[in-house]
């Protein structure tokens, strides 16, 4: 088991400090993450938080899925990694695509 944990459905008042309190007292949180969007600096509602071993991670996945945390019940698993594309978000390029390609089938009109 991974280390590292995904944790959802925060709210945007919880803090680095808080999710470090919170989830201390299950182990040795190394890192904690909360994820903020690039153009406006707020925080999008999800974070990682690492322990130093895999023991301690899978104990905070029991206690803490499901509990409140700053009024919203969170959302605790083992993290992932993310997906080649994005991990879900759209992709508007297509392998078939190529620079040119509408006007090389015939469509001179455009």
């Amino acid at each position: 088991m991974n280390s590292k944990l995904y944790v959802g459905n925060l709210s945007f008042k919880t803090t680095e400090d808080g999710l470090r309190d919170a989830f201390g007292q299950f182990g040795n949180v190394t890192d904690v993450y909360v994820a903020t969007d690039r153009e406006t600096g707020r925080p999008r509602g999800f974070a990682f938080v690492t322990f130093s071993t895999a023991e301690e991670s899978k104990l905070a996945i029991e206690k803490m899925h499901g509990v409140d945390l700053d009024g919203r019940a969170i959302t605790v698993n083992e993290a992932r990694p993310k997906e080649e594309n994005g991990g879900g978000g759209r992709s508007f390029s297509s392998p078939n695509r190529r620079a040119g390609a509408f006007q090389a089938r015939g469509n001179s009109r455009y």
